[in-house]
């Protein structure tokens, strides 16, 4: 504590003591705060009585009456506060005399002026902004600027921080002016046409989330104090956060309990907060990602081209698919945070896609990936037996751990892909000889590593018949894809037939649809038949084009039905 303002302040020279000029009282004015510190500080006096302290001052008849006037202004600046547990006085505003029987005493922010003195605030010379790391520190101190002067009372006090303001709001002008690219977080406010008092309000949640704070800012009402001067602002200002708003449109909200009512809580949409975040960052993001896939020599990196309203699915497995989806959304992580079911930011899902060869599971994990804006590490599970005792057990650790390296090195979470997992889902063997000792070992590696991992897991499986029940509560979501029915083949072959080709007359894809085929065999089929239509002259599809290659393909020489597709 430095006692050299306090000091300065109740000295001979007051009036040119930096704690008087942030006042910004007169000479009356101070001799009154000067005689309520003194009695406060040097005699351990909390209240004074209006009576003894206008007396004390105005020793001739009535003149200590001149003092009140001065004392309500002291108030009104909120430098002094009024006793109200000991004042009888019924409104000091109706009649001044009434003073004359309370109770006086220096508020907080009179004391933390005496202790701290004025901060005092500097700016260089403007220079370009090189990097949006610089213009967010400057923003975020113009916030903290806001923060300052919504937690105080005193009106001279304000006008010194809104002075402050000034300043620092010329200066990041300055610097915008002097920069060649627009940071994208100004472009965003200015696309949005936010006004100065709205893009406080977004800055300020934008500053809670970079620096991770845990405060209640993001709260209405403290949103709302934070860009008010006053109770009239304060509801006038309300319209910023409702309905309709511009702001609106950048962020959301979410309601709480707080104190037995319901709160709104704001936040910046995760779409907004992403295009803000990844500013500059997704292609070097990415190059870092795929030069750590390089140096593991483990994962296929995929970078997913469709999303789940790409895929054709039953109606049952899209809703399971959008259930996992929701788990992004704040609203959900917000209330399962609060009921402590959930401590992390991070979605978290390990799922089994289990069907025939050609269904879609592979497919729906990349677009699934892709709707969670995440990139996708493949593992083949094919690879993992080795003929060396004991190295399998350790290449099932080396997915783990090369995936957590990847993660935390890259700073992001992809999903991780393990395609054919067969092996490691089928049912463990009872005794048997030392191979089939090593497949047990392996597995209850593999089931350790599924209930620590955290992040996005989608294990393929054509089988689920011979499924491991020691795998069931690993797993959040057990989903299976069934070979498409009618519908679902029409809307596949509608999807994948290329819109800028010639047809035949009388062309009709309900004919391709009544043939019983997965969708992997559909793609292939398409593929082959557009080979053999591209080397035609006229170019053109026609039905037995189609049906051509949908008979080799039903009467494979594999029998049956052959496995092919996206698996």
């Amino acid at each position: 504590m430095r006692s050299d303002y306090l000091a300065e302040f109740l000295g001979e020279d007051a009036k040119n003591s930096a704690v008087a000029k942030a006042i910004g009282a007169d000479e009356s004015e101070l001799a009154i705060l000067q005689q309520i510190c003194e009695l406060y500080v040097l005699n351990g006096v909390g209240a004074v009585g209006v009576f003894e302290l206008t007396t004390h001052l105005g020793k001739e008849k009535f003149t200590h009456l001149n003092y009140l006037e001065k004392i309500k202004n002291l108030i009104d600046n909120g430098w002094i506060a009024v006793c109200l547990s000991s004042s009888k006085i019924l409104s000091i505003n109706e009649n001044l005399l009434s003073l004359l029987h309370a109770e006086v005493m220096p508020t907080q922010n009179l004391l933390n002026l005496l202790q701290n003195g004025v901060e005092e605030i500097k700016f260089l010379d403007p220079s370009p902004y090189n990097e949006r790391y610089e213009y967010l520190k400057d923003q975020f101190f113009r916030v903290y600027l806001y923060e300052k002067k919504s937690m105080l009372g005193a009106k001279k006090a304000k006008e010194l921080l809104n002075d402050q303001i000034c300043e620092c709001e010329k200066y990041i002008k300055s610097r915008l002016a002097l920069s060649k690219n627009q940071p994208k977080i100004e472009k965003i406010m200015k696309e949005n046409s936010l006004n100065e008092k709205e893009q406080i309000i977004f800055l300020a949640l934008l500053k809670q989330e970079f620096l991770d704070e845990e405060t209640s800012i993001g709260e209405s009402e403290n949103l709302i104090k934070l860009i008010s001067d006053n109770e009239f602002e304060k509801a006038s200002l309300k319209f910023c956060l409702a309905e309709g708003s511009k702001l609106l449109e950048l962020i959301d909200y979410d309601e709480i309990f707080k104190n037995d009512d319901i709160v709104q809580r704001f936040f910046i949409k995760d779409e907004i907060l992403d295009e803000i975040m990844h500013q500059n960052a997704n292609t070097s993001g990415k190059i870092k990602l795929e030069n750590l896939v390089k140096e593991q020599e483990i994962f296929e990196l995929i970078e997913p081209r469709t999303d789940i309203n790409d895929v054709v699915l039953n109606d049952k497995t899209k809703e399971l698919l959008e259930q996992i989806l929701k788990q992004v959304d704040r609203k959900v992580l917000s209330r399962l945070s609060s009921w402590g079911i959930k401590n992390r930011k991070g979605i978290d899902a390990k799922i089994i896609f289990y069907g025939e060869p050609g269904t879609g599971k592979t497919m729906s994990a990349l677009s699934l990936a892709k709707s969670l804006k995440k990139a996708v590490l493949s593992f083949d599970c094919s690879k993992i037996l080795s003929k060396y005792v004991g190295e399998s057990e350790q290449n099932v650790r080396k997915i783990f751990d090369s995936y957590k390296e990847i993660c935390k090195k890259s700073k992001s979470e992809p999903l991780l892909l393990l395609n054919e997992a067969d092996q490691f889902l089928s049912t463990r063997v009872e005794g048997g000889d030392s191979v089939d000792k090593m497949h047990n070992q392996m597995q209850n590696i593999f089931l350790e590593q599924i209930e620590r991992f955290e992040g996005v897991l989608v294990a393929t499986t054509n089988f689920l018949q011979s499924f491991d029940g020691a795998f069931s509560r690993r797993f959040d979501y057990k989903i299976e894809f069934k070979k498409p029915d009618f519908a679902a083949r029409l809307a596949i072959w509608r999807k994948v037939l290329p819109e800028n080709a010639c047809y035949e007359d009388g062309f009709m894809i309900e004919k391709l649809a009544n043939y019983n085929l997965s969708g992997g065999q559909i793609m292939l089929v398409l593929k082959n038949t557009a080979l053999k239509v591209a080397t035609k002259e006229d170019g053109i599809f026609t039905f037995e084009d189609f049906k051509a290659n949908i008979d080799t393909e039903l009467n494979s020489a594999f029998g049956g039905e052959k496995k092919v597709g996206f698996n």
